[in-house]
């Protein structure tokens, strides 16, 4: 049904509010990199307007540090829309700082606790190889 997939993989070892947190941050990502990938509005039975979401499933998955950064480089390699999300961020208070905090990551080895990836269908898969459905 849908050419393309998504993908959300997460620190494995970090509190749950963490995990949502990132999770939610890098689906918007996802959504400002790939406005195609949005849906219509939702109207309820009254009429009311809801924003739209994301038109198409979003895999959740569960990472090691290694996982994370062999499929942040495997995105790169595939040309894959990407957003990451590093441990400093969490120290921060707004989008400037986050950017600063992510700008001075080691670009090898980045502190990655979430990364959102999306593309071709067996693309994506290859790139997550490794991560688990997040249960």
């Amino acid at each position: 049904m849908f050419d393309t997939k998504i993908a959300i993989l997460v620190l494995e070892d970090m509190d749950t509010w963490q995990k949502l947190n990132v999770t939610a941050f890098l689906a918007s990502g996802v959504a400002g990199e790939a406005p195609d990938c949005m849906g219509e509005p939702y109207l309820d039975a009254d009429g009311r307007r809801y924003a739209a979401l994301i038109g198409q499933p979003v895999m959740v998955l569960s990472a090691t540090p290694e996982v994370l950064l062999r499929a942040r480089n495997q995105a790169f390699q595939r040309e894959l829309s990407c957003a990451a999300y590093v441990r400093a961020m969490f120290s921060t208070g707004h989008d400037a700082a986050n950017r600063e905090a992510f700008a001075a990551e080691n670009v090898e080895t980045p502190d990655l606790v979430g990364l959102a990836v999306r593309g071709p269908k067996k693309d994506v898969d290859k790139t997550t190889k490794g991560a688990r459905l997040h249960a």
